[in-house]
């Protein structure tokens, strides 16, 4: 089943992108080129690939886990409804998703 996701990128450029039930929403960014770093493979050790997820979308994710909540305290730019892209695996509920990549983010992968 396909599922749309937009990122709106620090510049403010909507970037729509397919993806499938099951994808993370870390990969489906990266794949987009968005500059989310996402090194630690979702083990949740670093904050670099947090987003802003529009506040509509927001009680139609899973609940943070208590680890990714405090990660988030370490997240640059983090606003009220914040999560980790690495711990959103995407469902069918999740169809048309928008989230924003914080202005703050920066991709190592690229310095």
């Amino acid at each position: 089943m396909g599922l749309k996701v937009t990122f709106i990128d620090p510049r403010g450029n909507a970037v729509a992108c397919e993806a499938k039930v099951g994808d993370n929403l870390l990969k489906v960014g990266q794949a987009a080129g968005l500059p989310l770093e996402g090194t630690c493979e979702g083990q949740m050790a670093c904050s670099t690939c947090h987003v802003i997820v529009a506040a509509e979308w927001f009680e139609k994710l899973a609940e943070a886990s208590e680890e990714e909540e405090d990660m988030l305290d370490f997240a640059a730019g983090a606003r009220r409804t914040s999560r980790l892209s690495c711990q959103i695996d995407l469902t069918p509920a999740l169809d048309g998703l928008t989230v924003s990549v914080p202005g703050e983010s920066h991709d190592a992968r690229r310095m």
